[in-house]
């Protein structure tokens, strides 16, 4: 419903709920609320709202729901395919004066967290806590765990720590007529009927509104084994992660991977030193992070000195401090200064099998070379748990929408049986092709939950499903 034609009592009624403080009406919204970090824009909200408890959630769910006007629930604003963008009339449902951590229980290894709590905030309280919160990604500063939750957040550390998922023992969730569904489970182990929380967990905010969490917390780490290596070809990539998970007995961290593009677009753009010649066609930065880095140093050199015995590996540099180890961090996190050179691009998260990953690469290297010669590409991912990037541009002389390139890189994915998001969800940006990663049937059952938990669509209408 269209802001104009709402009554002035509903105005009213929203400010009570969540007191004037907490209240902004549609002309005095600030631009940063409009927008993520994608390039969608969405529609004119009507209103914008930061309630201070669940409470205040349920009140303004229940007004919205009443009067059938959407709601856009918003976190840290740092997503990266539109999901929390406005809706045409919505209220925008800001969760970050919800930021408390609730408690520390570190007899049960768990934290309670409000949603709006930034991510940086809970890693820090962790480790002052003596244990690790292990889901990291580079926009810790400024993320909320909801957001992370409800976009189920992957980042560095999944190969070893799983998603955001992997970490969630417990939800507070609000539904759209306001009604509150408390889950915080505070066990690993409880097989009492369905586990209700992982339909919020990566549903974008469409199903339900988090607002409480219990998160699980694993053992502190006090340092990391960093190492940078150079690999002859992709099925050397496959061989390192194996040789690697079963010499560190598990304890692989990272397993960044760069190809031999991305790795001279950084050196170029950034004028860093590199700490490995340029010419090889792949790179790894390897991760082990444990309590003991330096009782664990010579395991992870004997790790690397056996790959390169066997010729799994080309090259290899060992971080010898922790400044090194930053540096190292620094190539894998310099993809910003790429899409900062060479805008406009066009970017992709994408997963296909581990084991098909390179044969993937090379063929949509060869697509698009065809398609749009002279299109710079660079090609970079996690790699270890299945995830490719891509950042393609300039774009504006091939395809200035990018919706052509989009169509040549997600047909292939669509052929190897892969992902059009590996973990930044699916929001506004990736909706066309999201049939290329789920089946009718899939998509069926989806349109039944959204319509069983939200039968008057107010939760981020237009998000995700059609």
């Amino acid at each position: 419903m269209p802001a104009r034609f709402l009554p002035k009592d509903f105005y009213h009624a929203l400010e009570e709920a969540v007191g004037s403080a907490n209240f902004r009406h549609a002309d005095n919204i600030p631009q940063s609320a409009l927008g993520d970090w994608s390039t969608e824009r969405g529609g004119t909200p009507c209103a914008l709202v930061t309630p201070r408890d669940t409470a205040a959630v349920s009140a303004v769910l229940r007004l919205c729901h009443q009067h059938h006007v959407p709601v856009v629930p918003q976190g840290g604003l740092s997503g990266l395919a539109g999901g929390a963008v406005p809706s045409e009339g919505s209220v925008l449902l800001s969760l970050a004066r919800m930021d408390q951590i609730e408690e520390i229980d570190t007899s049960s290894s768990l934290m309670v967290v409000e949603a709006g709590c930034i991510l940086q905030r809970i890693q820090d309280a962790a480790q002052n806590a003596g244990y690790y919160f292990a889901l990291d990604l580079g926009a810790r500063g400024s993320c909320q765990i909801g957001g992370n939750i409800s976009t189920n957040a992957g980042g560095n550390r999944v190969i070893r720590y799983g998603m955001t998922r992997d970490l969630v023992l417990g939800l507070e969730v609000v539904f759209a007529d306001g009604t509150i569904l408390p889950m915080m489970n505070r066990m690993p182990k409880n097989n009492a009927a369905l586990d209700l929380k992982h339909l919020f967990i990566g549903s974008e905010g469409t199903l339900g509104v988090i607002t409480r969490a219990v998160l699980k917390l694993h053992p502190g780490v006090c340092g990391a084994n960093t190492a940078l290596v150079a690999l002859p070809e992709f099925d050397s990539v496959t061989r390192l992660i194996s040789h690697a998970q079963f010499m560190l007995s598990g304890r692989l961290t990272a397993f960044e991977l760069m190809w031999n593009d991305y790795y001279q677009a950084v050196i170029d753009g950034t004028g860093q030193k590199p700490p490995l010649a340029t010419d090889y066609p792949l790179y790894a930065l390897i991760d082990m992070q444990g309590a003991d880095p330096d009782g664990e140093r010579s395991a992870f050199e004997a790790m690397l000195e056996t790959a390169f015995e066997t010729s799994i590996i080309s090259d290899a540099t060992i971080a010898q401090s922790h400044r090194e180890i930053e540096t190292f961090w620094s190539l894998r996190d310099g993809v910003s200064e790429i899409l900062s050179l060479r805008a406009p691009v066009i970017s992709f998260d994408v997963s296909v099998p581990r084991s098909r990953i390179g044969d993937c690469v090379d063929e949509i290297r060869a697509a698009l070379t065809q398609a749009f010669p002279k299109l710079p590409t660079v090609f970079f991912g996690h790699a270890g748990d299945s995830n490719i990037h891509l950042v393609a541009g300039p774009i504006d002389q091939f395809d200035p929408t990018g919706k052509n390139i989009e169509r040549a890189v997600y047909e292939i994915i669509r052929t190897y049986g892969g992902s059009v998001s590996a973990e930044h969800g699916i929001g506004l940006h990736k909706k066309p092709w999201l049939s290329y990663s789920r089946s009718e049937t899939e998509l069926a059952t989806l349109r039944l939950l959204k319509r069983s938990f939200d039968p008057k669509e107010i939760l981020n209408p237009g998000k995700v499903l059609s």
